[in-house]
């Protein structure tokens, strides 16, 4: 089963110069070498790609901070100390999670 996972075959492909320079800008940007970049295509797996990662790992990290949000207005809430600028500030955080989370699912679905 290990000889699967090997790269035996080699190919060799020509490109145009400005479509050599797109394959390696886009390779670096994705931290592959070029052969892992054109492999990884092939695979044709939308949540492997490097844009799609990168945009999810932006979404959890505002969904995180969201979160701390929300915990600290709850907190006050179960303090006693709720206001009606808390209520304000989760309905604010709360559409800001949609909103992003809504950008995320346009963007993953134009890949």
């Amino acid at each position: 089963m290990m000889a699967d996972k090997v790269h035996t075959v080699r190919k060799t492909l020509r490109l145009r110069p400005e479509e050599a320079k797109a394959l390696e800008r886009r390779a670096r940007e994705a931290k592959l070498s070029e052969a892992e970049y054109l492999r990884f295509l092939l695979s044709q797996k939308p949540n492997d790609y490097p844009e799609i990662r990168m945009l999810l790992k932006e979404l959890i990290n505002e969904i995180n901070h969201i979160g701390i949000n929300i915990n600290q207005v709850v907190f006050n809430n179960n303090s006693a100390l709720y206001s009606a600028r808390d209520k304000e500030l989760l309905t604010a955080y709360m559409r800001k999670l949609n909103i992003s989370v809504n950008e995320a699912v346009v963007r993953i679905g134009n890949q």
